[in-house]
């Protein structure tokens, strides 16, 4: 590493500290982290999608920024989510799937549910005196016994796919109405809330208001934009009401999803399922901006995804950053920074605070990112089990350790061109380094976190 670079890297993160410590009690950020559901990179009007309209989140880009090189710890749900609620990689926790009943968890060496006695950023808010809520998709285990939401670190919480405790339904906008309300009865304290939402995951449940919006479209992209607008409309009642409230300069907002879009189904997967009213993957029609893959993969169309950071005063407005390394477990450090809470001292992220990036300084990270992803199949995209990231560089390996491909991302961002065979070296080099964080994870899931029906 030259001298300038370290230079940069040493200033970027002192400006992010001095900017930090700076800031009294009183002045502590609100943070408000709405992650989407099965978006791919091009499902922003921002950023090419000719069909869909995201007035709302193009709104953030323009007052905010726009990272291009974010990507989740997952190409699925629960073990992305996993990612950022601990700011570890979610295999630490055996946990490389979805979580759907103990007994598929079995076949696959799962828990039942995320580990409440981890780190999660919820428990350190709440713990600094912040008011603390997640409302709409949990998905973070799957047990007639599983943990309370309370458990991570919620004062309150409203939640499908969850505990069943306070249970919403998926369609519509509950999730929105309860955040909404929280923000109004705690507006004169630093509050946190994760605001997950069901757009764009099957079923779907378009509303008849934007099926007309959209009614120029064939029937799959009319079904899909009305999804997608669904859930831009949800960003835009947050970004209001914080307006209203006066509490837009003073609040971090960011939009994400938990990966890659949902693969089309054929005209058979109109409905979701016998006898539901929701319509199933037939219109699952999301757009990766070009990236190959899809949900379930490895490749950049499966984990590289929309990531979009508002904070007036703090990020500069209209920015993109596409030089940046940024990826989901490196939210928690970023959130406590931000929020000047301190890091327990027993805890290590995996994750690194990209605050220097939030403010515009540019970010270098430090340290590798890696995947696990056990439910890959012969597909030509959802093969690789394991990848690896490192600087510029990127190896998808399959589950025998024999089949690789190797990516240059800075000069190959949508990775089409395998240089495995031609830069042999490098291939081996990061093939060592995954084979050795491998052999660093668990081989079974935690006892602590199995339903009593297993044991």
């Amino acid at each position: 590493m030259s001298k300038k670079i370290i230079l940069f890297v040493v200033c970027s993160l002192l400006v992010g500290g001095a900017f930090v410590q700076a800031q009294s009690k009183s002045e502590r950020p609100n943070i408000i982290f709405i992650f989407a559901d099965d978006w791919g990179y091009g499902d922003l009007s921002a950023h090419g999608s000719t069909w869909v309209e995201t007035p709302n989140i193009d709104n953030m880009i323009k007052d905010g920024m726009d990272f291009a090189n974010f990507t989740v710890n997952s190409p699925v749900c629960s073990p992305s989510r996993t990612a950022v609620m601990t700011g570890q990689f979610p295999a630490r926790q055996s946990i490389h799937q979805h979580f759907q009943g103990w007994k598929a968890h079995e076949k696959r060496g799962m828990p039942d549910w995320m580990d409440p006695k981890d780190m999660s950023f919820p428990k350190a808010f709440q713990k600094a005196g912040y008011a603390t809520a997640h409302f709409g998709k949990w998905h973070l285990g799957s047990a007639p016994d599983m943990p309370k939401e309370s458990a991570y670190g919620y004062d309150e919480y409203a939640t499908f796919n969850g505990s069943k405790n306070i249970d919403i339904p998926k369609a519509g906008s509950v999730g929105v109405d309860y955040a909404e309300d929280f923000i109004k009865r705690h507006k004169d304290q630093p509050f946190f809330i994760n605001l997950w939402l069901h757009e764009a995951h099957t079923a779907h449940y378009p509303q008849e208001r934007f099926m007309n919006k959209f009614g120029e479209l064939d029937e799959q992209k009319q079904v899909y934009a009305s999804i997608i607008a669904e859930g831009d409309e949800a960003v835009g009642r947050i970004s209001k009401l914080l307006k209203e409230l006066g509490l837009e300069e003073n609040t971090l907002v960011v939009f994400s999803t938990d990966n890659g879009p949902e693969w089309e189904g054929g005209a058979d997967q109109k409905q979701h399922k016998k006898g539901e009213v929701g319509l199933g993957k037939y219109y699952s029609v999301g757009e990766t901006g070009g990236l190959k893959g899809q949900k379930r993969s490895l490749f950049a169309g499966g984990i590289r995804v929309p990531f979009v950071a508002k904070w007036p005063k703090v990020i500069p407005k209209g920015v993109k950053d596409d030089i940046s390394v940024v990826t989901a477990v490196d939210l928690l450090p970023t959130f406590l920074e931000a929020a000047n809470i301190p890091m327990p001292k027993d805890y290590k992220p995996d994750g690194e605070s990209m605050m220097p990036a939030l403010t515009g300084k540019g970010f270098k990270r430090s340290k590798s990112i890696f995947w696990e992803w056990k439910g890959g199949t012969s597909n030509d995209y959802t093969w690789p089990t394991l990848g690896v990231r490192d600087g510029d560089w990127k190896l998808v390996v399959d589950v025998t350790g024999d089949k690789y491909e190797l990516f240059n991302l800075k000069a190959d961002w949508k990775e089409t061109i395998d240089l495995a065979k031609s830069n042999p070296e490098k291939a081996q080099e990061l093939l060592g380094e995954v084979k050795a964080w491998k052999a660093t994870l668990p081989t079974e899931p935690r006892a602590s976190c199995l339903s009593a029906v297993r044991k």
